[in-house]
């Protein structure tokens, strides 16, 4: 079992010490156990990982650290390993799909008194349900009442639910800044209702600046903290019932709405545009044009989500991020600079659209141009 303290000392002795040590020895024992799991899983032998968590229960591991520090951990090199193009999306759905069998697996005891009700979902859109799963898990673990309803959650549904079940609290999970509009719906909805709201994944930012700036009444970085907060007492009461502008009152401009409602003729025209100006797309076979497409329609809904929260770095993270996958498949991450120079062009009535744009463009060359202006 891994012991975790917050009274770590500066010196060498005393108790901070022995708990420095304990902890070390803890992760040491954990990355052991995520190590063999994920020779597991990258064999698909969904056997040898149930076998496996087995024997690290019979181990002395506890089941919460089964399932954070080992699937947990191996859950995450999984998504590396297929950035690096070392793990294919088969390989990557079939890993997922045993460290879920490896959670259903995990022994979780009815408590003799719940210590309240969660309702734990995502939200809608969002199809990346293990970051969810492993936060319901861990609450029932530790005595709640826990109704998980899985990857993409409607919000007219999820209030559905809530005024059947009356849960202390709704945790929302995203992992795509891409939904941050949807997220921002769910929790007004949710707090229109009476019901406190706490966000995480990594939507909401690594520091949740995103929860904070959408209203959240709490943001948790991981399962063990939203756990320990849940733990700690009632979420604040939910903010008085308002209008989405009140939170993002930059949206007045309507760069967000006309753009996001264009967004499928701008995929459309920025490819055929492409087609007419670069001859060699008309050699693409019908997988490489299929890639071009939705590379384009991602850098398009990531563009609309920057509008939404007026944050560039929603729109410069994900470029970096597609250009390292890009790079690691053989592809020049410059090869995204033409899409942004079509799309700027059919932006022109749009300055916050262009600056964004801009910006990633400057990312990807390391070489600022001048601006237009507005």
């Amino acid at each position: 079992m891994s012991t975790r303290t917050t009274d770590l000392d500066a010196g060498a002795g005393g108790p901070g010490a022995t708990a420095r040590r304990t902890t070390l020895l803890g992760d040491v024992r954990t990355a052991r156990w995520a190590d063999r799991l994920w020779t597991a899983v990258q064999a698909g032998d969904e056997y040898s990982a149930l076998d496996l968590i087995d024997n690290a229960l019979d181990d002395g591991l506890e089941p919460e650290a089964v399932l954070l520090d080992v699937v947990g951990a191996v859950q995450r090199r999984v998504g590396t390993e297929w950035a690096a193009n070392r793990m294919s999306v088969a390989g990557e759905h079939v890993a997922t799909a045993i460290n879920d069998r490896v959670i259903s697996s995990l022994p979780i005891r009815r408590p003799a008194a719940p210590r309240g009700r969660i309702a734990v979902a995502c939200v809608d859109q969002e199809w990346h349900a293990l970051p969810a799963r492993l936060l319901a898990e861990t609450l029932r673990l530790r005595g709640w009442h826990v109704d998980y309803l899985g990857a993409q959650v409607p919000t007219p549904h999820l209030i559905g639910h809530i005024h059947r079940t009356g849960p202390d609290a709704v945790c929302l999970s995203s992992s795509l800044p891409t939904r941050l509009p949807l997220a921002h719906g769910a929790i007004t909805a949710v707090q229109a209702v009476g019901t406190s709201v706490m966000t995480g994944g990594l939507a909401f930012g690594a520091d949740g600046r995103y929860a904070r700036l959408l209203g959240a009444d709490a943001w948790a970085p991981d399962a063990r903290t939203a756990a320990d907060r849940l733990a700690a007492g009632p979420l604040p009461q939910p903010s008085p019932a308002h209008q989405t502008i009140d939170d993002l009152p930059h949206l007045g401009d309507q760069e967000y709405t006309m753009v996001a409602g264009s967004s499928a003729r701008l995929v459309r025209d920025t490819f055929h545009r492409l087609e007419q100006r670069y001859p060699t797309m008309k050699g693409y076979d019908d997988e490489q044009r299929e890639r071009t497409a939705e590379d384009i329609a991602h850098i398009v809904d990531f563009l609309t989500a920057a509008l939404y929260v007026d944050a560039s770095e929603i729109f410069t993270e994900f470029l970096t991020w597609t250009a390292d996958v890009l790079t690691a498949r053989g592809v020049p991450a410059r090869s995204l600079v033409p899409g942004l120079d079509l799309l700027e062009e059919q932006l022109r009535d749009f300055p916050r659209a262009r600056a964004l744009i801009g910006t990633g463009r400057d990312v990807l060359t390391d070489s600022p141009r001048p601006r237009h202006a507005g």
